[in-house]
């Protein structure tokens, strides 16, 4: 999707009290730094296997031939991983893109009455849906960002447009200690690789434990007051370009075979057949039983249902493959990154640094430090936990320490610096025609905000 012709008029000095001249010179001295200095996401990650290789080649004992082969081997380690990732993205696409969502988007896009008040309602949506599906709120959070933006324009009120978007994108700050967790869902999965070692542990013991709780909560209330008050002073604000389209499925020729495709009792029956069985593994196994596969399959119904057929269905997905083809190209390269990291013994040796310096009490937050770092290099929690959780469960069992410690701490180091990794920036976008350095800047200082509750969670309640 081209980048949007966006533009700024020029700035007059900044607006309010004294705090509020503060926040909007610090959003604006971030923003312009990480637009003039970010590059593309696609580079970032050229740059990130070239910077790990050499550490690897410094740090550790292998060879340079023998860490090409490590790259090479791990590019495609993650294939079955970044094909769950794409049909969490792609599903939240189709459920994003239904005539209901998206006339329930338009109305929610018209309720704030101010500049601020729009950042503020896209934050507190984005950071219910994080918790919720990281997938559909990635998605949903785009259109939202869009639907807000137009709606804002329309009406007057001055919204800065990156600055939205950076609210969007903000929900993933508790992605990963929500109800979509990578690592919380595949331990409560059965035939998870560490099974044997831990057994099944159930999300109430993950993403229920008091000390996330707290977290989740913390964040989704400081966040959409933070961000807001980074809004720029009226003169200083981008607006969204262009005229707001609708997105409207192309009525087919009215030939048999576009009939069938458009057959809702072909539709309704599967999705009965599919919503059943939702409901019969719910009950079964409680709403803390769900795993990766089940949430998955759920979006996917749901989708297909509020489209309302197979064809329409089909037809919305096809023209969301742009806020995936970023994921596709660069997953192999991370997934690389993190062949050179495990082969080498560079990722081993970054965790084991962490738990040397550990007692019982801090391990909780170097445990989520070292996955932040490592994330970096790994964006992606499922990823990250394969090679990084072993340790991690280890590390827990030698302080006394239980493992739901070990699963939750990686998680939210992982999801921490999310908010600086470009890689799960793409489908928004994608969506919104933005430039990572148009948003990164914003998401930067809430990062920074976030560790704060997140290591005070870690050290107390723990």
């Amino acid at each position: 999707m081209p980048t949007h012709d966006l533009k700024v008029d020029t700035p007059p000095a900044t607006e309010g009290g004294p705090m509020q001249r503060t926040m909007q010179r610090l959003g604006e001295g971030v923003a312009a730094f990480s637009t003039r200095w970010i590059p593309d996401a696609f580079a970032i990650a050229v740059a990130l296997t070239l910077v790990v290789y050499l550490a690897a080649l410094v740090a550790t004992d292998s060879g340079p031939i023998e860490l090409v082969d490590a790259w090479y081997g791990g590019f495609w380690n993650l294939l079955a991983f970044g094909m769950m990732m794409v049909l969490i993205v792609v599903t939240g696409y189709g459920l994003a893109t239904a005539p209901p969502v998206q006339r329930t988007l338009r109305w929610l896009a018209d309720r704030p009455r101010s500049a601020k008040g729009a950042v503020i309602m896209t934050a507190v949506i984005a950071g219910l849906l994080g918790f919720l599906h990281w997938g559909v709120a990635l998605v949903v959070g785009a259109f939202l960002t869009k639907a807000v933006a137009h709606s804002a324009k329309r009406r007057g009120l001055k919204a800065h447009f990156p600055l939205i978007a950076a609210a969007a994108y903000g929900g993933m700050v508790i992605s990963q200690t929500g109800l979509s967790s990578s690592a919380a869902l595949l331990v409560n999965t059965p035939g998870h690789f560490l099974e044997e070692r831990i057994g099944l542990l159930p999300l109430s013991e993950t993403i229920f434990q008091p000390y996330s709780l707290v977290f989740v909560g913390l964040t989704l209330l400081m966040t959409p007051l933070l961000l807001a008050s980074l809004h720029p002073s009226r003169r200083r604000v981008v607006e969204i370009a262009g005229e707001e389209e609708v997105i409207r499925v192309d009525e087919p020729p009215a030939t048999p075979a576009e009939r069938f495709n458009r057959s809702r009792l072909l539709m309704g029956v599967i999705v009965a057949g599919g919503l059943f069985y939702v409901a019969r593994y719910i009950g079964d196994h409680g709403v803390l039983g769900l795993n990766l596969n089940v949430l998955n399959f759920t979006m996917l119904m749901l989708g297909l249902l509020l489209h309302g057929s197979l064809g329409d269905y089909g037809r919305a997905i096809a023209k969301g493959s742009a806020a995936v083809g970023g994921i596709i190209l660069q997953f192999p390269f991370y997934a690389g990154i993190l062949g050179l990291m495990a082969g080498s013994g560079l990722l081993a040796m970054i965790s084991n640094a962490f738990v040397a310096i550990s007692t019982p009490t801090t391990f909780p937050l170097w445990s989520m430090i070292s996955a932040a770092l490592v994330n970096f290099a790994v964006p992606s929690a499922g990823g990250q936990w394969a090679v990084q959780g072993p340790i991690a469960i280890e590390a827990t069992a030698q302080l006394g320490l239980p493992s739901h410690v070990a699963v939750m701490t990686v998680m939210m180091g992982d999801q921490l610096t999310n908010l600086i990794q470009p890689f799960w920036l793409l489908p928004l976008l994608g969506i919104t025609g933005l430039r990572v350095g148009q948003v990164l800047g914003y998401t930067a200082i809430l990062m920074l905000a976030v560790f704060v509750l997140c290591a005070g969670c870690l050290l107390l309640l723990v």
